[in-house]
């Protein structure tokens, strides 16, 4: 991504971070002048724990010593104090304390790993995907969910002439749900499988992907969703206008990405160079070249054997052996919400 944009939202996060530590502050003042008893309890055991510290990292004590032990059951019987008020009073202690967007990096945009190296939080890279590559893609998430998810615009009449199928739409969409929750539940699980979305236009794929777009981001997870005419072409655009910069971005996104939704494929103008990176993203996701499990969704007008016809056998034998393919069939949905 263009560190101009990197560096405009590390600013939109100081400001956010700063305004709800501010705001958690305020809440305090307010509490302690109704209760001065809690001011006066936050401040021993600050006190309390920052002595502690300063002793053990200057070697005056050491962890296993019977002032430190004392100390620690000091620490523990004021905080039980402070907690015994708050409840009384039916204050939550989530009350006191910041409320920050993101618990994962207290909107600094970075997290600290075991090894105690910073990296870049998935909230900051879910913004910067959005800002770049997702824009209005992903805009009805609130609407578009599981807990929306409404199973009777579905008929439940069985008619295999009509379907082609011999269960009902509505038992159809049912089942695809419930494999979309299983794919969530599963998605670190690096043995189960992508998932191809194929039917008519209308029927659901586009909302059911949506629903699991939610839920990983849920998971603190990152989620790219495009579709395959302007994900191909983009990539191709920063391919012959040699920007390098930018075409090492756009790739790192779309191989790293946790979870990749590729919308509307086969809608697509077909050459050898789209042919050639459309095969890459999938290989390189299904085999996890990029060294992390990675998961892809791909929802499309045609079947397998039409993708077979459209596609290099390559890249149909690759969807063929490792996405479960469901079919979404019935009567478009979107005029009976």
């Amino acid at each position: 991504m263009a560190n101009e944009l990197l560096i405009s939202l590390l600013k939109e996060y100081e400001q956010k971070k700063l305004r709800e530590e501010i705001d958690a502050e305020k809440r305090k003042e307010q509490l302690y002048k109704k209760i001065p008893r809690l001011e006066k309890l936050e401040k021993e055991i600050n006190s309390c724990a920052i002595s502690t510290s300063k002793d053990i990292l200057n070697k005056k004590l050491d962890t296993s010593s019977y002032y430190l032990v004392s100390l620690s059951e000091k620490i523990n019987s004021l905080k039980k104090e402070k907690e015994e008020i708050l409840k009384k009073n039916n204050i939550n202690i989530e009350y006191l304390k910041p409320n920050y967007e993101c618990s994962l990096c207290k909107d600094t945009g970075y997290i600290q790993k075991d090894d105690y190296k910073t990296e870049m939080c998935s909230c900051l890279k879910q913004k910067l995907l959005d800002i770049s590559f997702n824009k209005s893609n992903m805009s009805n998430l609130n609407k578009e969910n599981f807990s929306t998810f409404n199973e009777n615009l579905f008929s439940d009449e069985v008619n295999p002439n009509k379907y082609k199928f011999a269960i009902s739409p509505r038992e159809n969409i049912r089942n695809i749900k419930q494999k979309s929750l299983e794919f969530v539940q599963n998605f670190d699980n690096q043995n189960s499988k992508n998932l191809l979305f194929t039917g008519n236009t209308g029927l659901g794929k586009t909302f059911l992907s949506n629903c699991i777009a939610n839920e990983v981001l849920k998971m603190g997870k990152t989620v790219l969703y495009q579709t395959a005419p302007v994900l191909l072409e983009n990539i191709i655009d920063y391919k012959l206008s040699k920007q390098k910069s930018n075409l090492e971005d756009i790739n790192k996104s779309v191989l790293e990405t946790d979870l990749l939704i590729i919308d509307d494929l086969g809608t697509e103008t077909l050459n050898s160079m789209k042919l050639s990176e459309l095969f890459t993203i999938i290989n390189t996701r299904i085999l996890n070249l990029n060294h992390k499990i990675t998961k892809t969704i791909i929802s499309t007008n045609l079947n397998i054997n039409e993708i077979f016809s459209k596609y290099e056998e390559r890249i149909g034998s690759r969807i063929a052996g490792y996405y479960d393919i469901y079919c979404f069939f019935g009567e478009d949905i979107r005029f009976k919400r």
